[in-house]
């Protein structure tokens, strides 16, 4: 800024000496122009006394040297020229000069004469006798009277230069000096120029508003920052080459790497080759999507492009755990299984003994026990299918039972009741202790959750043996307890025996009956219920499956 200040003052001092300097010349040459003029006239005035007196002898005898003398006839024929002769002129009675003499009395002009390629100034006055005598005189040009003074106007350029260099110097400092020293920090502090304060004003709102656009910025970055590093999902933000921008903690996890990594190229991370190829389809525009394995487990990558402008300027990768989801999906293929296999044996019963008795090839004697047989397959039949169609209801939240708050022991022991009968046929014996505790719940499934729970201590006791059931109230909990002194469940079942269709002993399964969905019901029964499940059990000596309801 100093410079630009420091040529324009500059520029326009020699801009306007310049202009000076050719007014000045103007006005001088103007000036000497009129002098010559009045000194053209007060010679012709002279001449023409002399005429007058002395006639033609006082031209031939008169010295003058800058001027040129011509004596011009009433007819404008040249009677006398003091440079050429006079029968060799043309006729001068229309020149300017000579036509305002001889009408006036005197007469000016002046014109370039082509002939001695000069200008010239003449002047001319009418005589007593009609004629004309004419003076002219050669009249310098501006170019050759500022050529005259070349020396004099040189030397005053020079110092106008050098003075208007430094005055231009110390100007452009003096008038940058404020600006230099302004206080951008604190702009309505600074006591510079009046015409800066609109100036301060607007940049002290503007600090003010980046001020809070920061803080803005900074929150939801820390929000950002805050909510991606309580997420499970691996989240990286990466820009158009591939370089780290931001990573969460689950993200760093998973890549055996920390936050430090920000500005590494993701290549150095993790050098995996599914990785690449998902980064390059997304620095081309393309989302794209690839499961892999890291570590332990199974993890779905999504990346896709951050266009801007029709250019990707970043890239978004996603990082899904989906290894409970395959389980889940193997679960479910083994479901499928389980079902088709637990519905085809009893079909093949129903289909052979049907068969045999539509053939006549059975003694009328034994056709009740087919009868009985195809009855049983029949109701074991409809009970798979009542339990899958249960577990089904509760995968889907149940959401058209209805919900009360239900007193937990009246329903143990309305249960229990249910079951008096089973339990004396097996010679078990069934205890129930506790209080009443009140909890918000749906009836019947909290009945199935009981029912389940001691059919199955019922079936998996041993004979002579015991069951007891209790309820209590422990802060917002309510506990109920289920332990029987049956043939217990082996430590390497114990944790999938919640699973559809999970048998520890098929062979004993298969003689005491049951669908293998019972304990599936009640895991899911109890979470609808937002309820823990706790197992403990010991080989030949006893399960005790506890389950802590929350009262609200």
């Amino acid at each position: 800024m100093t410079k630009r200040i420091f040529r324009t003052v500059f520029v326009v001092a020699i801009s306007i000496f310049i202009a000076s300097a050719v007014l000045f010349m103007t006005v001088l040459y103007d000036y000497f122009s009129g002098i010559q003029q009045n000194q053209l006239r007060m010679q012709i005035d002279l001449a023409s006394q002399g005429v007058e007196d002395e006639g033609l002898d006082y031209l031939k005898n008169l010295n003058i040297k800058d001027y040129r003398v011509t004596w011009i006839g009433t007819d404008g024929k040249v009677l006398y020229d003091s440079i050429s002769e006079a029968d060799e002129m043309e006729n001068h009675f229309e020149r300017e000069e000579v036509k305002e003499a001889l009408s006036e009395g005197y007469g000016a002009s002046s014109r370039y004469s082509s002939t001695l390629t000069q200008r010239y100034l003449y002047g001319a006055k009418r005589l007593p006798d009609g004629t004309v005598i004419r003076l002219s005189v050669t009249q310098n040009s501006l170019l050759i009277l500022t050529l005259g003074m070349l020396q004099p106007i040189m030397i005053i350029f020079v110092i106008a230069i050098i003075l208007s260099a430094f005055l231009a110097s110390r100007l452009s400092k003096k008038i940058v000096k404020p600006l230099n020293e302004l206080n951008l920090d604190k702009p309505l502090d600074n006591n510079g120029y009046d015409e800066l304060s609109p100036l301060l004003r607007r940049i002290d709102t503007q600090q003010k508003e980046i001020s809070r656009q920061s803080e803005e910025l900074r929150q939801r970055q820390n929000e950002l920052e805050v909510m991606t590093s309580a997420m499970s999902e691996g989240i990286i933000l990466l820009n158009n080459r591939g370089t780290v921008l931001s990573i969460n903690k689950a993200a760093a996890k998973l890549f055996g790497t920390d936050c430090f990594c920000i500005g590494e190229d993701i290549v150095s991370i993790n050098r995996s080759l599914e990785l690449a190829q998902l980064l390059n389809r997304a620095k081309n525009g393309e989302h794209s999507e690839r499961v892999v394995e890291l570590g332990c487990g199974r993890y779905q990558m999504m990346a896709s492009p951050v266009i801007s402008n029709n250019i990707v300027s970043g890239i978004v990768l996603l990082i899904l755990d989906v290894t409970e989801k395959e389980k889940a999906e193997q679960l479910r293929r083994e479901f499928t299984a389980n079902v088709s296999h637990e519905l085809k044996t009893p079909l093949h019963t129903i289909s052979g003994s049907a068969e045999l008795l539509a053939n006549g090839m059975v003694k009328p004697e034994d056709i009740p026990i087919f009868l009985k047989r195809i009855y049983s397959e029949t109701q074991r039949m409809i009970q798979l299918v009542e339990d899958i169609i249960r577990l089904s209801h509760l995968d889907e939240g149940a959401e058209d039972m209805k919900w009360d708050m239900v007193d937990l022991y009246a329903v143990a022991e309305e249960t229990i009741n249910s079951l008096a009968d089973e339990a004396e046929s097996n010679g078990i014996k069934f205890e129930l202790y506790g209080e009443t505790v009140l909890i918000s719940g749906i009836r019947q499934l909290l009945q199935e959750i009981i029912y389940n729970l001691c059919d199955n201590a019922i079936k998996y006791n041993c004979r002579g043996g015991s069951v007891s059931v209790g309820v209590k109230n422990e802060n917002e909990f309510a506990v109920l307890t289920i332990t029987d002194t049956g043939i217990g469940i082996p430590a390497e079942h114990q944790e999938r025996i919640f699973e559809r269709f999970y048998r520890v002993d098929k062979s004993h399964s298969k003689e005491i009956g049951g669908t293998g969905l019972g304990l599936s019901i009640v895991k899911h029964a109890a979470k609808l219920h937002n309820a823990e499940i706790e197992l403990h059990s010991i080989v030949n000596k006893g399960t005790e499956i506890t389950i802590k309801f929350p009262k609200n």
